[in-house]
């Protein structure tokens, strides 16, 4: 699929400076994902599990354009509004500010899908199970399992900045997480030590503990008899003091760096712990997934006084492998072996879990590492679901898939995008639960994914090795320009 822009209301501003090309295979006309207006753009229809929540509108009011460049008639708007018409209102200072809004650049910018490629970052010989930019964009992170964890400096022409080879992994490099000011890296593997490498030193390479030191920061302590449990999640908090982790010890940990000591340990499901991470700037609130099919909510200012969750949302029937925050302290995404990614607001948790402990829905054995997922679950719903909507089409298989908001600044968070064991990546609108762009280049589980946090630019990395880049226009090209208009003769007098 693919998104350039829609042409403009020609009778208001003249042609608009790009066309949508939408792929007609992700068009349906009767089960809302996609409609083709007669002007040529692209609006979701209103599909019978369209969000009617607050976070719809929250959604809209992020990328909303304002209202004298949207207005076309009295108490009546143009949404959306063409890119020209965009631009001209900016020229004409409609606004009475002279610049685009911070609403009016995602109105632009969240059209623009970073759809066309691929353009073939790396390839390696052993799986890619990690893909992350760093928080300006400037640094792309591929972890894979042959030990190696690259660092790409983005900027320029994706040279490799650093390339480090892990010490003490087990299986594969499970995570990574980049610290605030891009400094460190922490590694995870299946193994219960952390471990923390200085990027910003001038060697490209880092071999653990011959070229460069790879600091160990362990989390098993004197009372776990030496258990060699794994870590499958880790995360900075946003201020680089601390860290959280997730672990096949059925546990949450955070580790404070300044301390340099293990500073908390929440036994906090009855099985694997495959995602956590902070809810907000604050640090308070910690989210975490697990195997036994629950998203649980954590505040340490509570956790001394009572050692348990302030609340538990259910809604998958089958284990969670992922959670991405949309940083607000109130959403979040979870990715579920059920083959579906649901929103949550964690204002519909619930305080009490005795009786969530065995909902009852399988009758049937099933490993989602070793088997395709049974035919007669996929029309299972929990009946208790607390989610706010569930986003289909996707396979999360073989292994822990990642799913995420869009970026705050070029889209408003108003899609979802996930990798995907049928080897493409996945992209959804929060909304209207659409989906509204499939990437295929893959020939194996696309594990992780990252979108660019300013540009229309994602990264895909895939168990065959390849590390891709997805971009709009693509590869810098300009897009192709609009049909020419018919010529007209021109009379003078």
């Amino acid at each position: 699929m693919y998104f350039i822009d829609s042409e403009a209301a020609i009778s208001n501003m003249g042609y608009s400076m790009s066309r949508l090309d939408i792929d007609s295979s992700l068009l349906c006309e009767s089960d809302g994902k996609s409609t083709l207006e007669a002007d040529g753009s692209y609006r979701p229809n209103k599909p019978l599990n369209y969000l009617d929540h607050e976070i719809a509108q929250e959604t809209k009011l992020k990328s909303a354009p304002d209202e004298h460049l949207s207005r076309v008639l009295p108490g009546k708007r143009e949404f959306p509004v063409s890119t020209f018409k965009m631009l001209a209102g900016r020229e004409s200072n409609y606004s009475g500010r002279g610049r685009f809004s911070a609403a009016d650049c995602r109105h632009v910018l969240g059209r623009y899908l970073p759809v066309n490629g691929p353009y073939v970052v790396d390839q390696m010989t052993t799986r890619a199970y990690v893909s992350q930019f760093s928080a300006d964009g400037s640094l792309f992170v591929a972890g894979f399992q042959g030990s190696n964890i690259r660092i790409y400096n983005v900027d320029k022409g994706w040279k490799v900045q650093k390339n480090i080879l892990a010490k003490s992994l087990r299986w594969t490099i499970t995570d990574t997480t980049l610290s605030p000011d891009q400094c460190y890296l922490v590694y995870a593997s299946m193994s219960p030590i952390l471990h923390i490498v200085n990027i910003g030193s001038a060697a490209t390479e880092s071999l653990a503990n011959i070229t460069e030191i790879h600091d160990g920061l362990d989390l098993s302590g004197d009372d776990d008899g030496g258990y060699p449990f794994g870590i499958f999640s880790v995360k900075f908090s946003t201020d680089g003091r601390e860290l959280v982790a997730g672990t096949s010890d059925d546990s949450i940990y955070v580790y404070d760096l300044e301390a340099n000591k293990l500073s908390l340990r929440i036994l906090a499901h009855t099985s694997d712990v495959n995602t956590v991470c902070f809810a907000d700037e604050s640090g308070h609130l910690i989210y975490s997934g697990s195997d036994d099919n629950f998203c649980k909510v954590w505040d340490r200012r509570c956790l001394k006084a009572k050692a348990k969750p302030v609340g538990i949302l259910m809604g998958h029937v089958e284990g969670i492998t992922f959670l991405d925050s949309r940083g607000d302290g109130r959403y979040f995404i979870s990715n579920g072996k059920d083959q579906t990614i649901k929103l949550w607001d964690i204002r519909r948790m619930s305080s009490n879990a005795t009786w969530y402990s065995n909902p009852g829905f399988r009758n049937f054995e099933w490993d989602y590492r070793l088997m395709d997922y049974p035919p007669q679950a996929r029309g299972f719903k929990h009946p208790c679901d607390q989610s706010l909507a569930t986003y289909k089409g996707h396979s999360v298989l073989r292994t822990l898939i990642h799913c995420y908001f869009s970026p705050t600044y070029s889209t408003g968070q108003k899609y979802i995008y996930t990798g995907s064991h049928d080897s493409c990546i996945y992209i959804y609108d929060v909304v209207s639960g659409a989906q509204v762009a499939r990437l295929e280049h893959h020939k194996s589980t696309v594990r992780d994914c990252s979108w660019h946090p300013q540009y229309p630019m994602l990264v895909s990395s895939s168990w065959d090795g390849d590390i891709v880049r997805w971009e709009f226009p693509g590869n810098g090209k300009a897009p192709a320009p609009p049909e020419k208009m018919k010529n007209r003769r021109i009379h003078f007098y």
